[in-house]
């Protein structure tokens, strides 16, 4: 496995399991079959409801807790809860997390961001991190932090790199997690002649250079799947290395594209939607 180096000190994976937008029950399995296999980042949030299953995913893979980096998101309506991280804890069967995030830049996130500094400070989060705080969020953020966050989770991959954000987070050695790492939708940017190229150069898939793509430019990279030969696909990525002409080639697709486009509605929403967290 290669690792990212945190701001404090710490090293994260750089490919783990996702569970956006799976159920319960298929978050369990992936998260245990991932584990088997050999991953050991795994990322939930409350937002995707099936915090317990991951838990449980994690208990039924055998891997010890401490081998397992194990990263979650608050929700916005959990902001103001001064219980939130005590009842996130309990859903993952855990008493500390090795990553701590808030979710999205909407209704009272800086009581969500104080939740996460007292968090550190307490050792109920090793690192923390912000979720969507792009271009006026996380400027007006970086003026209020008393911590610095170790990670942001935004939307990244060859059509949109992040190039603004990232000049802010190089600033404070903040690491950037990708979501839509293939893509979304649409197959075009897997599909992209480039990858296809280097997939026969390699001996890979073009999901497998482009996931590569992505650890080569220092992000962490949490691809979601249901599928077993896909979870060991997605890990099998790091016995080779694109050469400076082969990433030079993909920053050519650059677009500053994104596939998602939220609105401040959105974040209004968001804040007054509290997820039905699952019981059993």
């Amino acid at each position: 496995m290669e690792y990212l180096h945190l701001n404090n000190g710490l090293q994260c994976p750089a490919i783990g399991i996702g569970t956006y937008m799976l159920s319960p029950k298929d978050a369990e399995n992936s998260v245990r079959e991932a584990l088997k296999m050999g991953y050991s980042l795994v990322d939930t949030a409350n937002a995707y409801v099936n915090e317990r299953a991951c838990g449980r995913g994690i208990k039924a893979s055998g891997v010890s807790r401490e081998n397992v980096f194990l990263s979650t998101k608050l929700w916005p309506s959990e902001y103001e809860n001064s219980n939130a991280v005590a009842e996130t804890l309990e859903r993952l069967g855990t008493d500390y997390v090795d990553l701590l995030y808030i979710h999205q830049p909407a209704g009272n996130w800086l009581a969500g961001y104080r939740q996460l500094e007292k968090a550190y400070k307490d050792g109920q989060a090793k690192a923390i991190g912000i979720s969507n705080f792009e271009g006026k969020y996380i400027e007006e953020l970086e003026k209020q932090w008393e911590i610095a966050p170790q990670f942001i989770q935004v939307e990244a991959h060859p059509y949109f790199t992040q190039k603004e954000l990232r000049q802010t987070l190089d600033k404070y050695g903040i690491k950037l997690m990708s979501w839509y790492p293939l893509g979304h939708g649409d197959k075009s940017l897997i599909n992209e002649a480039v990858f296809a190229e280097l997939g026969q150069k390699y001996g890979k898939t073009p999901a497998q250079i482009i996931l590569r793509w992505h650890t080569q430019m220092g992000f962490a990279v949490i691809p979601g799947s249901r599928n077993a030969e896909h979870i060991k696909d997605n890990l099998n990525i790091l016995d080779f290395t694109l050469t400076e002409e082969d990433m030079a080639k993909i920053a050519k697709l650059d677009k500053g594209v994104r596939y998602y486009h939220r609105t401040e509605e959105q974040l209004i929403q968001f804040a007054g939607w509290k997820p039905t967290y699952e019981l059993a």
